[in-house]
């Protein structure tokens, strides 16, 4: 007998992810990937390293956690540290998409072989309280549909909106 595989619309957008940025990413040049369009902003490729790091770092490793053991405390992440410690700058770009694909298929193998009861397991996050495994799996998902967002902005804001002519009047850019 197989086992059924858990279904809830998080992981589903969790496993349409790779797909979406890499449509998304398909004209960008490492030039562009590595642009930011300001000192306090993310580059696609700081994002990239980024999306690599908070993957086995925080979603994943918090919820196995939670799984595994009786409440337990679950790290906060705060990407503004590891920004500033230099963790996401001077990847290359590619090389932290591929290897963010490669977890994120294990995650999303790991997350459908879950017990849907397995969302109500709980965690205590230092800063925020009570969190269970359904609010990391809504997180995570919510997180990602963050960054493809700031990923779209960046792809207008290099390849399409130079290129607009006179209809530049009727937009704005806010990569």
């Amino acid at each position: 007998m197989s086992k059924i595989e858990f279904e809830h619309p998080a992981i589903d957008q969790l496993a349409a992810t790779p797909e979406i940025l890499r449509l998304l990413m398909a004209p960008v040049s490492d030039e562009q990937a590595r642009w930011k369009p300001a000192a306090d902003r993310w580059s696609i490729a700081e994002i990239l390293a980024h999306l690599e790091h908070v993957e086995a770092h925080y979603f994943r490793a918090g919820i196995e956690l939670m799984v595994t053991e009786k409440n337990p405390e679950v790290e906060p992440y705060d990407q503004n540290v590891w920004a500033t410690a230099g963790t996401y700058r001077d990847r290359e770009p590619e090389e932290s998409f591929a290897h963010w694909e490669e977890q994120r298929e294990d995650n999303v193998v790991y997350l459908q072989e879950l017990e849907p009861a397995s969302l109500d397991r709980t965690g205590r996050n230092p800063e925020l309280g009570t969190v269970t495994v359904g609010n990391y799996l809504n997180e995570w998902a919510h997180h990602d549909l963050g960054h493809i967002r700031q990923i779209a902005e960046l792809v207008r804001a290099q390849l399409y909106y130079p290129e607009l002519g006179v209809f530049k009047s009727q937009y704005r850019v806010n990569p």
